[in-house]
């Protein structure tokens, strides 16, 4: 098998547009979500028992904003959706952060995208459905159906580059992002490309999103007030998710390939393992047998034991059955055979306390802070938690980011249909 690198990263997150921003304030403590009770209309905001979100910040690009024209055309604009407007804007960053800018039809015809969405554009689903109702089909846009399909985002950036390898979307709720790198990665190594553009991207904050989570008790509502303590994983007083919305993206690329024209080599992508819970529409297996499955798998497809994984980027949502079930499931794991003797000796931390769940995205941004936990030493923390409440005696880097020597991180995600995905990066040794 052709060994996998990653050569360039992009996100756009509720912390700022850019890798540097959001890195920074993350490590620093900032929090990315904020109050959605006052969006229009109001009539459909004003009941929801969740009001909090992750949203990526407007504003101008000195500022780390989002301003759509920053990155697209007028045409590009009205071809698109949310969810592909912040796809192509986090491909552009990684393209231009790897350097790779291919003209030559060999190296297009080598270079691929993949790259999903877990809900895709619910905004034109609902309002084309509103006039379709009303004023019948004369209504309904031509865009709308591909406006709406999730693959269309990787579309859009093959579109943009001329990219002619394989093209590829992932749907797997919020198991996309790992999925759409872990997939990437295979192509590379089967050798049916040498650089591939992944990742994950989303954006539905939509009242009709809530409500769905809401009526499935999956959100949390307990701090509607205070939106940045809302989520909290691990912590006793977790009590749900927050929505999030944004994008992220990395450049994976063939190792010779990389080192032949002198990339710059953050990490290597040395394992991917997924499995099936075979269990509940919406909640894991308690004793979080799932997860350990794809954990094992993406550690033997690493060639790497559990007792020298350094960092753990949880799932960890701020759900009670889920972050409990992921804490045994690790537990489970790192102290199981060629594990850790203590569990002190297990730093595990989650990044949804500060940016919210990205849903299909949130695979994709969580493999980006991995990577840079490798690539800095330095480990994220666990907003908001206090009082860890899931029976593990883990180092979960509690409140403030902690500098550590970090050669191999993991990165968990699960998600709704009990789909679980792993992806293992180390050192380039």
């Amino acid at each position: 098998m052709r060994r996998v690198v990653v050569t360039g990263l992009g996100a756009i997150t509720p912390l700022g547009v850019g890798i540097r921003p959001t890195w920074t304030r993350l490590l620093a403590g900032h929090s990315g979500i904020v109050s959605v009770a006052d969006l229009e209309p109001a009539r459909h905001w004003k009941n929801l028992t969740s009001t909090v979100a992750g949203v990526v910040p407007s504003g101008d690009a000195s500022e780390h904003g989002w301003k759509v024209s920053d990155w697209l055309d007028g045409a590009e604009q009205r071809r698109t959706s949310k969810f592909a407007q912040y796809a192509l804007a986090a491909s552009r960053m990684a393209l231009d952060d790897a350097g790779w800018k291919p003209t030559r039809q060999e190296d297009l015809e080598a270079t691929g995208v993949c790259l999903g969405s877990g809900i895709g554009n619910l905004d034109d689903i609902y309002s084309t459905s509103l006039a379709f109702e009303r004023d019948g089909n004369k209504k309904v846009s031509p865009l709308f159906v591909p406006k709406i399909l999730t693959n269309m985002a990787a579309g859009h950036i093959a579109m943009k580059y001329g990219f002619q390898g394989p093209n590829h979307a992932v749907t797997t709720a919020c198991t996309t992002g790992a999925h759409s790198i872990g997939d990437a990665s295979r192509f590379i190594a089967f050798g049916d490309a040498d650089v591939m553009v992944a990742g994950g991207a989303e954006s539905c904050i939509h009242p009709l999103t809530f409500a769905g989570f809401a009526r499935s008790r999956s959100l949390s509502t307990a701090y509607n007030h205070e939106p940045a303590l809302s989520c909290r994983p691990f912590d006793k007083d977790r009590d749900g998710f927050v929505v999030s919305e944004g994008a992220a993206v990395v450049v994976l690329e063939e190792l010779q390939h990389a080192k032949a024209r002198g990339a710059h080599i953050l990490a290597e992508l040395r394992g991917y393992g997924c499995s099936g819970d075979a269990h509940h529409m919406t909640a894991p297996r308690a004793d979080g047998s799932g997860a350990v499955l794809a954990m094992k798998r993406a550690l033997k497809n690493a060639s790497i034991k559990p007792r020298v994984v350094d960092y753990i980027n949880a799932h960890a949502t701020g759900t009670l059955v889920g972050d409990a079930a992921e804490a045994a499931a690790i537990r489970s794991l790192m102290l199981g055979e060629e594990g850790v003797e203590d569990e002190a000796h297990v730093t595990v931390s989650s990044t949804k306390g500060a940016i919210g769940h990205l849903l299909g995205a949130a695979g994709a941004i969580e493999a980006v802070f991995a990577i840079l936990a490798i690539a800095e030493n330095t480990v994220p923390p666990t907003a908001n938690l206090h009082a860890p409440n899931v029976n593990a005696g883990f180092n979960f880097v509690p409140l403030h980011a902690q500098e550590k020597p970090v050669n191999v991180a993991l990165s968990n995600s699960f998600g709704f249909g009990g789909t679980n995905a792993t992806l293992v990066f180390s050192r380039i040794g």
